[in-house]
């Protein structure tokens, strides 16, 4: 959509302005007189080559999470994006070097798993950013470590929105609707699994319902639509299986999308709305990141069974609240397992100074994308230990002990 296009541009250029600024996290530190006449001094020096595995649902904003900072801590970078839109990419590094980037300094590789593994395996790549599903994210990870390289992967998610029952119905479901069907699903922010705790699930589910119907699905260059088709035919039919098979799972069809079409695009990757209520957690529809417009509704009696059944998720990427109660809302943040956390906010996505990345198999490896993790990332620390003797002083002498400060 032509409106997520503008968006994740300009999500991508808070990097660039974070980067600009980059200065400020990459001054070191200075201590003065440790020892007689020893000054001690931390600093942060470049990686060298670092490499970036992008998705195909943000093709311009997530290399805009990992190369500005890569290349204003003093790296090279080389992006390998999803062969499925590779044409970003090139767009990119058309703009750097009409910006003046010297040649070799950003490098776009187009392949699949051939030129990944090669990223993976080749000694002169010191890191590898990754952002994918989990599967994907577990081997880049493997796969980098063994090479003795630095990984930041996040993988896949299965965010949950938790509504309690004070809070406001009709903002939380304009809040569900707009983050599981925005962007058809197809990002890793999406809330796929509302749990809604008490006697307030059937109101809820129906305010969803009249929502979800309204939604416009289109080709997306006409700005009349607000949904437009899936990546692939093959990711569609995946998508509509979930849905086929949720009944027979214990599931409740509220909203049924599959073998939607277009009037004149009929071999579009279309798929409508999916509403799915009552959903088990043992059923695949709730296990699966699905990655495509489909929301689960689950019920919780209690605000300790709903956190319990958020926790027991193997994903921890996002999750957000709604309530009009401070005191739960900040027992929440404190307790969930997640990596990002929203208060009546559906997409908790940072701003660009603070770090973007989940918990659990939604992120393998120690740092988070961007912010200060990123400058971190892209960076190692040395500290240098100084002195510089008085020409008055005179020979210390041999000294096999253990160094001290004194």
């Amino acid at each position: 959509m032509h409106s997520d296009a503008l968006g994740e541009v300009a999500r991508g250029l808070e990097i660039v302005d974070l980067a600009c600024g980059i200065n400020v996290q990459l001054k070191g530190e200075l201590s003065t007189q440790v020892a007689s006449r020893v000054d001690v001094a931390s600093i942060r020096q470049p990686l060298g080559v670092v490499a970036g595995i992008t998705p195909f649902n943000f093709p311009a904003m997530v290399p805009m999470w990992m190369f500005p900072l890569a290349i204003a801590c003093g790296n090279t970078f080389v992006l390998k994006p999803s062969e499925k839109d590779p044409s970003a990419s090139v767009r990119l590094a058309e703009l750097l070097a009409e910006a003046g980037l010297p040649d070799g300094v950003f490098n776009v590789v187009h392949g699949d798993k051939v030129a990944v593994d090669r990223l993976l395996e080749h000694p002169d790549v010191k890191a590898v950013s990754f952002v994918g599903s989990t599967p994907i994210a577990r081997y880049i990870h493997t796969t980098a470590s063994a090479n003795g390289k630095r990984v930041q992967a996040l993988g896949g998610a299965k965010n949950h929105m938790l509504v309690l029952p004070d809070a406001d119905l009709d903002a939380a479901a304009d809040a569900a609707v707009s983050a599981a069907y925005g962007s058809a699903g197809e990002r890793c922010m999406a809330i796929s699994a509302v749990v809604a705790v008490g006697a307030i699930g059937d109101e809820l589910v129906e305010k969803i319902r009249e929502r979800a119907e309204k939604i416009t699905i289109g080709p997306g260059d006409d700005p009349a639509s607000e949904m437009g088709p899936l990546i692939t035919a093959t990711h569609r039919d995946k998508v509509a299986s979930y849905v086929a098979g949720a009944a027979d799972e214990g599931a409740e069809v509220v909203l049924d999308g599959t073998g939607y079409t277009v009037d004149g695009f009929e071999n579009g990757h279309w798929i409508g709305i999916s509403l799915l209520d009552k959903v088990p957690t043992t059923a695949k529809a709730y296990q699966d990141e699905i990655f495509g417009p489909v929301l689960c509704v689950l019920r919780a009696e209690t605000y300790e069974e709903a956190l319990d059944l958020i926790n027991s998720s193997p994903f921890g990427n996002g999750t957000a609240i709604f309530t009009r109660d401070g005191g739960a809302a900040r027992r929440f943040q404190l307790e969930v397992e997640a990596g990002m956390v929203g208060v009546n906010v559906p997409i908790p996505v940072p701003v660009g100074y603070h770090s973007f990345g989940g918990w659990k198999d939604s992120l393998f490896g120690d740092h988070h994308i961007y912010g200060n993790d990123g400058t971190h990332f892209y960076t190692r620390g040395k500290v240098v230990t100084t002195r510089w003797p008085d020409p008055a002083d005179a020979p210390s002498g041999v000294d096999l002990g253990f160094p001290r400060n004194h």
